[in-house]
């Protein structure tokens, strides 16, 4: 049985490993990743259950929700770099989660909240992919320079998350899922000492959370 087990969990963190196409080094994907630790847990728990052949038997049904809930965030961000390549957003992966960078030469002019037409096809490509991976929760966050001061910005990058999330609902993405606030110059991406940098501070996030169990 000992033998068993240990052959089930040698071979499911082999099978995650990969080879990056673009730098020739081993990764794990969070898909594999996922179908590694369910594949090892699921062996455990059928091996208590039913021994030899429960652990074969839960190794699979483990990979599969394994798999599930790393492939599920995977995908996801797959179709967001798809549907947003050459947009200038920024598509990142922040733990189990998405995050999406969108520049206010995208978004907003300055000391605006009314949205640009250039953020429609960018939004909508957003929503788009949030109706379809709907087991997500959406954060939209507002951020500006240090330009100002916080009575000044921080009620502006509130209305700029706020007319994201607005124009998001428009689009048919749950509310429910949607929360949105602004957070003035808190959190700098870039030093706001130069004109560039604040350009790059000035900003609304996007975090895709996931809810998948």
């Amino acid at each position: 049985m000992k033998k068993i087990l240990l052959s089930i969990v040698m071979v499911s963190f082999l099978s995650a490993c990969a080879v990056d196409p673009y730098t020739g080094e081993k990764k794990v994907s969070k898909t594999a990743w996922g179908t590694g630790i369910g594949t090892a847990l699921g062996a455990g728990v059928g091996a208590l259950i039913g021994g030899e052949k429960g652990a074969l038997i839960g190794a699979g049904v483990g990979a599969g929700m394994g798999a599930a809930t790393g492939g599920y965030m995977d995908i996801q961000a797959s179709k967001l770099r798809q549907e947003l390549q050459g947009t200038g957003v920024q598509v990142a992966r922040d733990g189990e989660n998405i995050r999406l960078i969108m520049p206010n030469a995208i978004t907003f002019n300055t000391n605006e909240a009314i949205l640009k037409f250039t953020a429609n096809p960018v939004l909508d490509s957003v929503a788009k992919v949030a109706k379809e991976y709907d087991k997500t929760s959406l954060q939209v966050i507002g951020y500006t320079d240090s330009t100002g001061n916080d009575a000044i910005n921080i009620p502006l990058s509130q209305k700029r998350a706020m007319a994201v999330n607005e124009y998001l609902v428009l689009r048919g993405v749950n509310q429910a899922r949607i929360n949105a606030f602004g957070m003035g110059a808190q959190n700098p991406i870039a030093s706001n000492a130069t004109a560039q940098g604040r350009e790059q501070n000035r900003r609304v996030e996007i975090y895709l959370i996931n809810q998948v169990k």
